[in-house]
């Protein structure tokens, strides 16, 4: 870790500086929200967003940030007028947004959403910033390449999402060797109980009711069918230093414990909190102290009880489609995330069915590797080129399904 990020946080002579990536999506917003109870303690070097101008300004105005980036390009004209008559500099386009990600700074908040996130995230490892890590892809799709930059960089890589920094927050690193498995929870989603029959006919309405967090569209699909948690298993194979089978999943409905760690003593340590974001961003920001976050406190003599349960992978092959493609290897992660991207888009649009998210996602990575397509993503412009091919075979096998439904339906009549 660098030597600014050593001092504790409110005995720093100065601010520590920060670059926001994805500011104005749920992640972002709630580190920004930190951040403005925290004025003191930070200095915002860059806000950067996809199209939300009048969020993103918003959000330059009250934290003063030095300069605001909108992604696409056809929004700066919007930016730089909302922003008119402030000192906040503003720019636009991929090559801006890599730009931001490596301006001098001593942590970088990696909350971008999807494949857009690598280059800005490997960017800002390569400067060997501390990373606030929420962009999930970068761990799925490329976790080997920027966990050896971040080695070669000298870069930290602090997890943001839940499970993975409860994770963090008790593993013991100098006890490594002697840990015998760590364990990311499961809410189980809005079908935890329901059948094969029943989750098969799921409608996105339904599929979107999430039981405990407030999330974006796409990993409310994904906790429901269970595949969020089959990618934060890959994550974790790359976070921590352990091989995949002891690395496990528990559904735990009440979402309070987030994580846990088994030693070989029989000590089994875990994270508890309120499922509220704002704690582990606030964990990353002020790594190694803490900082003061109005969240909910945890009354465990109220809440009563506590309940957990082993996955069932019949219902939700999911998980088990992730485990495989980890022990896979080369491209078939990848693969996996550009698919069910493409796949849930479908389902929400009502395309394709719940159950068909998965199968498509298997049919994807199956067809990648008839055609010698998987190969091992050690670059950043072979990780996009995977994601390429994966949302190709992805769109192609929606269509073969949509196709084979309208046969079925004209030769039933």
């Amino acid at each position: 870790m660098s030597e600014s990020l050593k001092a504790p946080l409110e005995r720093r002579d100065e601010p520590l500086r920060l670059v926001v990536l994805g500011s104005t999506g749920s992640i972002g917003c709630s580190t920004v929200d930190l951040i403005s109870r925290h004025l003191d303690a930070f200095e915002v070097v860059a806000l950067v967003a996809n199209r939300n101008v009048d969020r993103l300004a918003e959000q330059a105005r009250s934290l003063g940030a030095k300069r605001a980036v909108v992604a696409d390009p056809t929004y700066l004209a919007a930016l730089r007028e909302t922003l008119s008559g402030t000192d906040i500099e503003v720019a636009a386009g991929e090559v801006a947004v890599v730009e931001a990600a490596a301006m001098p700074a001593d942590m970088v908040v990696a909350a971008i959403v999807g494949a857009a996130g690598l280059a800005p995230t490997l960017a800002a490892v390569r400067q060997g910033r501390a990373i606030a890590l929420a962009n999930k892809e970068s761990l799925v799709c490329a976790g080997k390449l920027v966990m050896a930059e971040a080695k070669r960089h000298k870069a930290t890589i602090l997890p943001v999402d839940s499970e993975h920094n409860a994770l963090f927050q008790v593993f013991e690193a100098d006890n490594a060797g002697r840990v015998e498995k760590v364990i990311l929870t499961a809410s189980g989603g809005p079908f935890r109980t329901w059948s094969k029959a029943e989750i098969a006919a799921a409608t996105p309405e339904v599929a979107l009711r999430h039981p405990n967090w407030q999330m974006g569209a796409r990993i409310t699909i994904d906790s429901a069918s269970m595949m969020n948690k089959g990618f934060e298993l890959i994550e974790a194979f790359h976070l921590f230093p352990l091989p995949a089978d002891r690395i496990d999943v528990l559904v735990h409905p009440q979402s309070t414990v987030h994580g846990l760690v088994q030693y070989c003593d029989g000590s089994l340590l875990a994270q508890l909190g309120a499922p509220d974001m704002r704690t582990p961003i606030a964990h990353c920001l002020a790594w190694p102290n803490r900082i003061q976050v109005l969240a909910a406190r945890l009354d465990l003599a109220n809440m009563g009880t506590l309940t957990f349960e082993k996955p069932d992978v019949d219902r939700f092959p999911a998980l088990g489609l992730a485990r495989a493609a980890l022990a896979k290897g080369k491209g078939a992660p990848v693969l996996l995330n550009a698919a069910d991207e493409i796949a849930v888009a479908a389902f929400l649009s009502q395309r394709i069915g719940f159950t068909d998210i998965v199968s498509i996602s298997e049919q994807t990575i199956e067809a990648a590797d008839r055609s010698g397509d998987l190969i091992e993503p050690d670059t950043l412009e072979v990780t996009l080129a995977l994601d390429a091919v994966g949302r190709r075979l992805s769109r192609q096998a929606i269509e073969n399904l949509a196709t084979g439904t309208r046969a079925a339906a004209g030769g039933s009549r």
